[in-house]
């Protein structure tokens, strides 16, 4: 029988943000905010190294990230840290990798039987196509809420499609994008900062007129802006680089 997804606070942590369990000593959140679930860094079935030229590179209102997604794998994230999954204080929303859907298939039967994960949150490679993403779904569903977490662009074609087939919620990907660093060198990563924030809210907006369960992501840096992503419809607002920063005034 099929969980519903059901978050008792509407705010979480992005996938990639603060590691691969709970740990909220000393944390601050956008305006004091508690959080109502707990996402793990993205995690693949195989390990992931990481990339062999990790990079931050600032640009005007945020920065582009490049790391690899460095993670020891599936088996062993589950042997390290599913005790500590059932042990914590907020449900678990395990992030996958979710390149290959038998892979992911595996992946997500596995987590069915790990008390306190709430959902499986599904990310994808770029340019994977709509086809493949359908066909995860269709291979993954089961008992466990599975979350899609789309670039924007296709949030509004793919989404409707992902919630006919079974989907619990659309959330919305980091966008990529690619800066020079002070070399000259060109680097591609994903995107974080305060300037994400209109567009991303505008994707979330568009989302919520037409129906789909959508958690919102990118730039949201205080208190306002998550209210802003519920007012404009969202189920549940990510955070993420503001949890990287020291505390500051929230407005």
């Amino acid at each position: 029988m099929k969980r519903d997804l059901y978050f008792s606070k509407p705010l979480i942590n992005a996938a990639g943000s603060l590691g691969f369990f709970p740990d909220m000593r000393g944390l601050e959140t956008p305006g004091g905010l508690e959080f109502g679930a707990f996402v793990t860094n993205p995690i693949s079935l195989r390990p992931r190294l990481p990339a062999a030229h990790p990079a931050v590179v600032e640009f005007p209102g945020g920065f582009l990230l490049h790391t690899g997604l460095p993670n020891p794998g599936f088996y062993a994230a589950l042997k390290k840290y599913s005790a500590k999954w059932s042990r914590a204080s907020l449900p678990i929303i395990v992030h996958l990798m979710a390149d290959r859907p038998e892979e992911t298939q595996r992946m997500v039967r596995e987590l069915e039987s790990v008390e306190n994960v709430m959902a499986a949150q599904l990310g994808f490679a770029p340019l994977l196509t709509d086809d493949i993403i359908l066909l995860t779904l269709e291979m993954c569903l089961g008992e466990l809420p599975l979350i899609f977490a789309l670039p924007h662009e296709q949030v509004l074609p793919l989404g409707p499609k992902l919630m006919e087939g079974g989907a619990s919620a659309i959330s919305l990907a980091s966008p990529r994008g690619a800066v020079y660093d002070e070399a000259g060198n060109l680097v591609t990563g994903r995107l974080y900062g305060q300037a994400l924030f209109p567009r991303a809210l505008e994707v979330v907006r568009s989302a919520a007129m037409i129906g789909l369960p959508v958690i919102g992501s990118g730039g949201v840096w205080s208190q306002a802006d998550a209210e802003s992503m519920l007012r404009a419809g969202a189920m549940a607002v990510e955070t993420d680089a503001r949890l990287w920063v020291p505390k500051e005034a929230d407005t």
